[in-house]
């Protein structure tokens, strides 16, 4: 089993994200991942979808996407050609004589507390997924509250690849 990361342009319209995840649950292909959000154009979404399977099957996923009709673009983004960034929120339970513990690992991964309250410490941290899993590693001494990922969103490197629509 490997993970691709696909990049999708769609048009912008209305059950576009349902046709595109229906495709997936009945075909029986998982979803790791999958972020949306319009363009710089109105008229289009991009929508990166990270999803895993042998070679057959991410294969066989890109073909059935790009038919269909919302479609209007699909590439894979390799590792080496892209970049890839997450946003993680932390709750961490950190009275006061906790929360300085929690500040400097927060400072270790240049994460930024967002929120503070007696009882409480909120934190959010941009990277890779690497990044945000080392971080909640670190955390494991801790209490988390509440956690919430927003799956990746990626781009390619430099201008090659381009679509425009």
């Amino acid at each position: 089993m490997q993970k691709k990361v696909f990049q999708l342009l769609v048009d912008n319209t209305s059950g576009v994200l349902s046709r595109i995840s229906g495709l997936f649950s009945r075909r029986g292909y998982n979803i790791e991942s999958i972020t949306a959000g319009v363009t710089a154009d109105p008229r289009f979404t991009r929508i990166t979808i990270v999803t895993s399977g042998d070679d057959i099957i991410l294969d066989q996923i890109e073909k059935q996407v790009s038919k269909l009709v919302d479609v209007k673009d699909i590439k894979e983004l390799k590792p080496e050609n892209s970049v890839y960034r997450e946003l993680a929120m932390v709750k961490v339970r950190a009275d006061a004589t906790l929360r300085q513990g929690v500040i400097a690992v927060a400072d270790i991964f240049r994460a930024k507390i967002i929120d503070c309250s007696a009882e409480s410490v909120m934190v959010e941290l941009t990277g890779n997924q690497d990044k945000i899993d080392a971080f909640l590693n670190l955390l494991n001494g801790y209490e988390i509250l509440e956690l919430a990922r927003t799956g990746i969103a990626a781009l390619g490197r430099g201008t090659d690849n381009i679509t425009y629509l």
